[in-house]
């Protein structure tokens, strides 16, 4: 299989002032997948304006044909399974079964707090976790779900006719833990990480790529221990977040060697920000450009 190269837009931008033409231009340089961030606020562009994923990935199905569209990620931090299948279910209609749903336990930033509470620790992330995911296969999957649980309850919840895609949109599933994993191996259609987060500052590409290797080899266990097939689970790199940053998208020829590296890890698709100046994703637009067009046909 031919390593597929997508891409992350960040909600930072008016449609009518730039928003728009991301997309569209996403499409005509070929990407696979054109995702965007679920979160109410991010990090450093907090203070400035960020705007809501699903009606963004809505908008972006009216002005493309063939481009894949996605969250990387959705959590439960402010998602509620119920209403976000209903919204899932109508995005999948509304791009003709274009949707991917990149899925994660979350985090402590903003989101973890806008509505209220007090943030949960990782062991009760990975609780709700545990139980939003299957929830939402259920909701995405069946004409009407009833559920009692520990932290989600679904009564009659209907959602006729539901997906596009059978038997339902595909997830990708954020996991570096045991408990994540599991849910990727059972419950995704791809595995997605980042690395390892502690080697962002002061760790080297090497390292990196160790790291991502054994995460890489735990999810093949964890596979062999559910009985899922390895091969039918592809794996989703988000880069950005390893200690090589920026570094790939500042040649042709840099980023082919990041990405081959990672395929030979078996990663099936690499995913790169749209570039924003004066931030950490900063790069040069008419490099990333050619890295869109040409860079595929060299990683086949």
């Amino acid at each position: 299989m031919s390593l597929r190269l997508s891409t992350v837009i960040l909600p930072y931008r008016r449609w009518h002032e730039g928003g728009r033409s991301a997309w569209t231009r996403a499409e005509q340089l070929g990407f696979h997948t054109a995702y965007t961030y679920d979160h109410l606020s991010w990090r450093t562009f907090r203070d400035g304006p960020w705007f809501g994923a699903v009606p963004t990935l809505t908008a972006a199905a009216s002005v493309t044909e063939r481009l894949r569209l996605g969250t990387l990620v959705t959590s439960p931090n402010f998602r509620h399974p119920v209403t976000l299948a209903k919204e899932l279910i109508s995005l999948d209609d509304i791009s003709g079964g274009r949707v991917t749903l990149g899925i994660g336990a979350g985090g402590s930033g903003f989101d973890a707090t806008a509505l209220g509470q007090e943030p949960w620790t990782p062991r009760e992330r990975a609780d709700r976790f545990a139980e939003f995911v299957p929830l939402l296969d259920r909701l995405l999957s069946e004409d009407a779900v009833s559920y009692e649980g520990d932290f989600y309850s679904a009564h009659e919840a209907r959602n006729i006719p539901g997906c596009v895609q059978r038997p339902r949109l595909p997830f990708a599933v954020a996991a570096t833990g045991p408990r994540g994993m599991r849910l990727a191996a059972r419950f995704g259609q791809a595995w997605v990480t980042t690395g390892d987060p502690k080697l962002y500052e002061s760790g080297t590409s090497e390292q990196s790529i160790q790291a991502i290797r054994g995460q890489a080899e735990r999810l093949d266990d964890i596979c062999a221990e559910v009985g899922r097939d390895m091969t039918d689970l592809d794996r989703v790199l988000l880069t950005g977040f390893t200690p090589d940053r920026v570094a790939p998208l500042q040649s042709l020829n840099a980023f082919v060697d990041f990405a081959g590296r990672h395929a030979e890890l078996g990663f099936t698709e690499i995913v790169v920000h749209w570039p924003i100046p004066d931030s950490p994703f900063a790069a040069d637009e008419k490099v990333f450009e050619q890295i869109a067009m040409e860079a595929p046909a060299q990683l086949r």
